[in-house]
């Protein structure tokens, strides 16, 4: 009986216990299921209104916020009442909320625009701005109030908030990044850049920022004011403080923006008249930009300025080199040169290598100077002797040797020399097999076997380096691949192709005549053949080399005007617009053969160039 009585207590207890876990666990479903479910309901508002449909998108909304107050489910809701113009909903709910959360001061712009929906514009006004007068000192409520200021797109009411701030606060340098950005956004450049450089006079060494938001904000902004703003401002506070170096760096940079790299380069002069310590770090520095942007003019005086002042100056050595590879780069790009010319400039080349030696910082120099010899005054020996001089550099690199190899083995080609050639372009493609430069030597080697008229060969290594990753080689590849092609399809005998293959070789030896008559001599065995387009461009090609640039725009025009839809089009019309840029100084037309690239041939490998020259010439158009 004893026994009886505990057990049954026993049972008792875990019975209770049992049913507690049993309540706990139906707990436990319920709430999951309610949080299912609202998360089933959210996900079906968000669907409704995503696609417009706010009145069932508020039936689910509405029991979401009232149930929990959230601030999301409320922007939401009030969102769809504006949106279905139910605004005496959307206005109640507000005010509610804002009784409940009076430090939420955003829901007072919610309220004035639903008062301008109304056309209660007076009473808007006001009621935006007790937002502003109910600022405290949180941050975040700073920043919620900015954000709704814009959503309605009243950047002058953000631009209050952070004054009011600021005055507050007592700094005058106080949310300069945000207020100059608002600036830029409601078009006053003046305030903007008033901002940036009241920052600058107090904190020199933001300089680095405040060029990058300056930076961003030309690139984003196509209104010219901005530029001239920021460039008489500029001028303004040189003319005024003309010994502040900050000022200066900054109207350096602004002109290297801007691509005026002659007024740069004059900036950069008066630094170094008055901080000579920092002023040759920005000669060169313009000098160099100036140089990679095809300003020799400029790059050339900032070279010879810094060679002026001796041999002890850091950037002497460079300046050198650099001064020579401009010559060297305008003879490559076009210029002509002539035969008294051609010694003068050998005699530099000559004179600088014998001042600063044959070592790897001379080695662009030498290789600029062996190119000159070959192609230019036909002295193949002198210029062998210069590249195996680079080569034989012990402390040169793997990859440069390599590079000078094809330097070499292009001079081998250039004198006849083609097996030699072949041999060398074989060595650098095996040494850079899955490589740029591996495939450079690929490309070369069947260049070579399509001068000496192996085509099937050519075409077939040509085929292969179409997949390559470099874009310049695997688009020359598809170009060289299509032209065998198309022509041993319509010509069994290869003759044409031989003749065109001869003229190129010739072409490539720099024998412009006998060049010439071999293009010609096609042009005037058939009035029709696929080779024509490729012999106008060549022989255009001849005539700028030889100085005679009009003849040469005539000879792309006509390119461009019978071929529009050959491969070569948007080759002849970007050859075109840089020859009427450098040389014919028609700006006009250059911009029109960009603009024709851009909108005749968006797929071409040059539309980006063309874009972005097209975007600079019609610019400078305007100033």
């Amino acid at each position: 009986m004893r026994f009886y009585v505990v057990r049954a207590k026993k049972t008792v207890m875990l019975t209770r216990r049992y049913k507690s876990v049993l309540v706990a666990l139906a707990a436990l479903f319920m709430a999951s299921m309610s949080a299912f479910a609202q998360q089933s309901n959210e996900q079906m508002a968000s669907f409704y209104y995503q696609n417009g449909e706010f009145d069932k998108a508020i039936e689910l909304y509405e029991p979401l916020y009232q149930r929990t107050q959230n601030r999301f489910y409320y922007q939401m809701l009030y969102e769809s009442f504006l949106a279905t113009e139910r605004l005496k909903e959307a206005e109640k709910l507000a005010e509610k909320r804002l009784r409940q959360y009076p430090s939420e001061i955003s829901l007072y712009v919610d309220l004035g625009q639903i008062q301008l929906r109304r056309g209660e514009k007076k009473k808007a006004e006001k009621t935006l701005l007790t937002a502003i007068e109910k600022l405290g000192n949180d941050s975040r409520q700073l920043s919620d109030l900015v954000q709704s200021f814009q959503n309605i797109r009243r950047p002058d009411l953000a631009v209050k908030a952070y004054l009011q701030q600021r005055e507050r606060q007592r700094n005058p340098f106080a949310y300069v990044m945000e207020l100059a950005t608002l600036y830029q956004a409601m078009g006053d450049y003046e305030s903007m850049t008033a901002e940036y450089f009241s920052l600058l006079d107090n904190s020199p060494g933001n300089m680095g920022s405040i060029q990058i938001a300056l930076q961003k904000a030309l690139s984003e902004t196509s209104n010219p004011k901005l530029a001239d703003g920021l460039r008489s401002t500029l001028v303004s506070r040189v003319q005024k403080d003309p010994n502040n170096r900050y000022y200066l760096d900054m109207m350096i940079w602004f002109s290297l923006q801007q691509k005026d790299f002659q007024f740069a380069w004059e900036q950069a002069r008066a630094v170094d008249q008055r901080f000579p310590s920092q002023g040759e770090e920005q000669i060169f520095r313009v000098a160099t930009i100036a140089h990679n942007n095809s300003d020799y003019t400029t790059a050339a005086s900032c070279y010879r300025y810094l060679i002026g002042k001796g041999a002890a100056n850091q950037y002497y050595f460079d300046s050198r080199v650099g001064e020579l590879r401009v010559k060297f780069d305008r003879i490559n790009k076009g210029y002509s040169i002539s035969a008294p010319e051609l010694t003068a400039l050998k005699a530099e080349y000559q004179a600088a290598l014998d001042e600063l030696g044959k070592e790897p910082r001379t080695v662009p120099l030498m290789r600029n100077y062996a190119y000159l010899l070959a192609y230019y005054a036909d002295d193949v020996a002198l210029a062998s002797d210069l590249l195996y001089d680079i080569i034989e550099m012990p402390q040169i690199k793997a990859q440069l040797r390599d590079e000078v190899k094809l330097d070499l083995g292009d001079l081998l080609l250039f004198s006849g020399s083609t097996w030699d050639a072949s041999l060398l372009y074989s060595q650098v493609e095996k040494a850079n097999k899955n490589d740029l430069l591996g495939s450079q030597a690929k490309f070369r080697n069947a260049k070579l076997s399509y001068y000496n008229n192996d085509f099937e060969w050519a075409k077939s290594q040509l085929d292969v380096l179409r997949a390559s990753t470099s874009k310049l080689i695997a688009n020359d590849a598809m170009q060289l691949s299509l032209l065998i092609s198309d022509n041993m399809e319509v010509d069994s005998t290869f003759e044409m192709l031989e003749l065109y293959a001869a003229a190129d070789l010739d072409l490539y030896r720099n024998r412009l005549e006998e060049a010439w008559q071999g293009y010609e001599s096609i042009a005037i065995r058939t009035l029709s053949h696929p080779l024509l387009d490729e012999v106008l461009l060549q022989k255009a090609r001849i005539r700028i080399k030889q100085a005679r640039y009009a003849e040469a725009d005539s000879l792309l025009q006509h390119l461009v005007d019978f071929y529009p839809h050959d491969i070569l089009a948007d080759d002849a019309l970007l050859l075109m617009a840089e020859l009427n840029e450098d040389h014919l100084n028609n700006m006009e037309r250059a911009r029109s053969c960009y603009e024709r690239i851009l909108l005749d041939y968006p797929s071409s490998l040059y539309t980006d160039r063309a874009r972005r020259r097209y975007n600079e010439l019609k610019a400078s158009s305007k100033q």
